[in-house]
């Protein structure tokens, strides 16, 4: 007997069904291997220990944020204020630690709980706001830059010592010949991964993004599911901000600026439907890790560097080409 429950709870299920690697993965992987063979054989430095580190400490940032992103691209929200977040978030710990003398575990607090405040006002503002959550953050961007700015000041941050240096991009904050900010990455990732995968309300994200009225209609807690998305952004944007001071002891007034469109881009190429309601974080460590490749052979191959925004442009509009000819054959069925 098929009754009125049973009908709202299966377009839940059927959006929690996530399976290990998609397809999207695959050709990812395919490509970035392709792609690293190819720059192997026409130039001498790529596989070099410090290209490849550069490489990865390069993408760690933008992965990290990618984690969170990916939470709220999969509930068909979208974040485009994380680069504000960031400028916020670096000021803030900068300051602090050069003015106060914060130590590094304090220093990461306080930087994950800036994240968190910052994320949480986003999150509150879609949830209840019933305003798309592109004009939300595209709000809170120039709300978030107008308080960076105003801490500040007139001056940028210099002078910041090595607090972080044991995640940044010197010879410190390496972990078995590996930046130490990549290893965090993967750990972060994984638990992630485990997360929208296995936990009961980490697969409600999917069904949020799937169908929020169906989803409520089978007791998800909806609003609940999109401001903790916000929240795990706006923490990984606490993470990211800390990598990048530790990579110098200089923080400047445009901190921040394009990062949200170098972390949608690596989700967007990950895999993510920008409609809602699919992707993985592997694939978004996928889709960035292809992002820093092209930029490290631009840069290689002595390319103008407006090459690699064509190329990720590219990326992008394939990816969104074939998500949206997958929904076009999945709804014909």
């Amino acid at each position: 007997m098929i009754t009125a429950s049973t009908t709202a709870a299966e377009p839940v299920r059927r959006w929690m069904r996530v399976r290990a690697i998609e397809g999207q993965e695959l050709a990812l992987i395919g490509v970035t291997g392709l792609l690293w063979i190819v720059l192997s054989l026409v130039t001498d430095t790529f596989l070099t220990t410090g290209n490849i580190t550069n490489i990865l400490f390069t993408v760690a940032p933008i992965a990290l944020v990618g984690i969170g992103m990916t939470a709220v691209i999969v509930t068909a929200g979208i974040d485009v204020s994380v680069g504000s977040q960031a400028a916020v978030v670096m000021v803030v710990v900068a300051l602090l630690v050069r003015d106060a003398g914060l130590a590094f575990l304090p220093a990461v607090a306080v930087a994950v709980v800036t994240g968190l405040v910052l994320g949480l006002v986003n999150g509150l503002l879609v949830a209840y706001g019933g305003i798309h959550p592109i004009i939300v953050t595209f709000g809170t961007l120039n709300i978030y830059r107008f308080v960076a700015l105003q801490i500040f000041g007139t001056e940028q941050v210099a002078g910041v010592p090595d607090t972080l240096s044991v995640i940044g991009g010197g010879a410190e904050g390496r972990l078995l010949g590996v930046p130490t900010a990549w290893w965090l990455t993967l750990v972060l990732a994984a638990g992630m991964w485990c997360y929208m995968r296995f936990w009961a309300t980490g697969r409600h994200l999917y069904a949020v993004g799937g169908d929020a009225f169906a989803a409520r209609l089978a007791g998800v807690r909806v609003r609940r599911r999109q401001i903790s998305a916000y929240v795990l952004t706006g923490a990984c944007v606490g993470l990211a901000g800390c990598v990048l001071i530790g990579s110098g002891g200089l923080v400047q007034q445009n901190v921040g600026t394009g990062l949200e469109l170098e972390v949608i881009a690596a989700v967007v190429i990950g895999g993510t439907s920008i409609i809602g309601g699919r992707g993985t974080v592997l694939g978004t460590l996928l889709g960035a890790l292809l992002v820093g490749t092209v930029s490290s052979a631009v840069t290689l191959l002595s390319w103008p560097t407006e090459v690699t925004q064509l190329f990720i442009g590219v990326f992008i509009l394939v990816a969104v080409g074939v998500d949206l000819l997958r929904e076009r054959r999945r709804s014909a069925r």
